[in-house]
């Protein structure tokens, strides 16, 4: 075990996870985001708190991370390059296992120029990559990185993650990013949206293939559909997802269209646990919290 957590000991016993996704609140209190993110405690392994999503100030990722482990919720923490050098990353590195967060998720970050504050001055010390090398090596060596290689102890137990969208291999797929990702440290991956089963099961063998999935866990991210046109606004905005058109025309042709997304991502999760190397499922919707734990109850997909 790589850290104390739950969503590390249930990957590593096998199991198939399911984690969420929250935003923190634009609230100074605790009930600000307990009130968002309580509908979800019991139904998930972990919750991710995203870290400036959209280019937008929230309350920070890891105050929120730490509110939800208080009130026994398993966070995983994003960390982005954007706003934060190296050094302010190391403290908060050190900082999230002693306020019971195991597990991080190391991104970019959205460009400020789409955000509410344009002029905002992005940081990007370094890159994803190198957030995920910089977290492995403080864990594993229990020191900073070079030159300063000051002792840390006790060292941060982390369980690093890096994002991946699924796609359908092309001839002669090489999964050198993901390689990459994982030589400087990714324990697991979480993914987009992964609504076109057969281009998932298409990828999944081509890393199955390379050894990939012997290398790191892989959680496929999907989400309970509010509306036809919201599935069509994701395929024009949303980089790397495809919801396809039987799927759309599906829920725009349903009496009740957010119950009949609702079935489909439930559908869609179930056959997750059926592809090889699909460790488990991380479930997205913007501000929809309690839409998650409603398919997740109404499917019994916990188990």
């Amino acid at each position: 075990m790589k850290s104390k957590g739950n969503l590390e000991a249930r990957l590593a016993a096998g199991a198939f996870v399911i984690t969420a996704e929250t935003t923190p609140p634009d609230g100074a209190d605790e009930a600000s985001v307990m009130d968002r993110v309580g509908c979800l405690e019991g139904l998930v392994d972990a919750v991710n708190v995203t870290d400036g999503a959209g280019a937008r100030a929230h309350m920070s990722a890891l105050a929120t991370g730490a509110i939800m482990a208080r009130n026994g919720i398993e966070p995983v923490l994003q960390f982005t390059v954007r706003d934060r050098n190296r050094l302010a990353i190391q403290g908060e590195m050190i900082g999230a296992p002693a306020l019971g967060i195991p597990s991080i998720l190391c991104l970019h970050g959205d460009n400020v120029a789409n955000g509410d504050q344009p002029d905002a001055k992005p940081v990007e010390d370094t890159d994803s990559r190198g957030l995920m090398a910089m977290a492995r090596h403080m864990r594993d060596t229990g020191t900073f990185p070079a030159p300063s290689e000051r002792r840390i102890d006790p060292a941060p137990g982390l369980l690093i993650g890096g994002a991946d969208a699924p796609r359908d291999p092309e001839a002669g797929f090489r999964p050198t990013t993901l390689e990459g990702k994982i030589a400087a440290g990714a324990d697991f991956f979480q993914t987009q949206f992964a609504y076109d089963i057969d281009v998932l099961k298409r990828y999944m063998a081509a890393l199955d293939d390379r050894g990939v999935t012997e290398k790191a866990y892989f959680i496929v991210g999907v989400g309970p559909i509010v509306s036809a046109r919201s599935a069509r606004w994701m395929n024009e905005n949303l980089f790397g997802v495809h919801v396809p058109e039987h799927v759309i025309e599906r829920v725009e042709g349903a009496d009740d269209e957010k119950a009949e997304g609702r079935r489909v991502c439930a559908e869609l999760v179930e056959q997750f646990k059926e592809i090889k190397g699909v460790n488990g499922a991380h479930l997205m919707a913007p501000r929809g919290e309690k839409a998650i734990a409603r398919t997740l109850t109404d499917y019994n997909l916990r188990g």
